[in-house]
């Protein structure tokens, strides 16, 4: 297994909550190898996940709202995309990392193995 830099091996399907956890509309927290997520699951039933800290000054994103397709911070209203990490709204101005995510069997699952950057926050 790789540290959080993600792996060249393919997916990593990490198991994080069950689908009934999460309602349309709604994001959450959830944990997997020791690292963060806010995993989302929009009205339009997409499921998206990104790292659960702003880059604006490292607020939890998972205790913000899901609006569309973007997590607003709780503290700030710093807002990024659930599927791509970019920054839609300012403070921040770095983006997060974003997760492929899927559900199997009424199992929310990220894949853990794709390629991340280190995250810069303040700005």
């Amino acid at each position: 297994m790789t540290g959080s830099g993600g792996s060249d091996e393919g997916p990593r399907w990490w198991p994080v909550a069950s689908a009934t956890d999460i309602p349309p509309g709604e994001v959450a927290v959830v944990g997997a190898e020791g690292r963060s997520f806010a995993v989302g699951h929009t009205l339009d039933g997409a499921w998206g996940a990104i790292d659960n800290v702003c880059t604006h000054d490292g607020g939890v994103l998972g205790e913000g709202e899901l609006d569309d397709h973007c997590v607003e911070c709780p503290r700030h209203g710093a807002r990024f995309d659930l599927f791509s990490g970019q920054v839609k709204a300012l403070p921040a101005v770095y983006p997060v990392n974003s997760y492929p995510v899927r559900v199997v069997d009424g199992v929310v699952e990220i894949d853990l193995g794709i390629p991340t950057r280190e995250l810069e926050i303040g700005g």
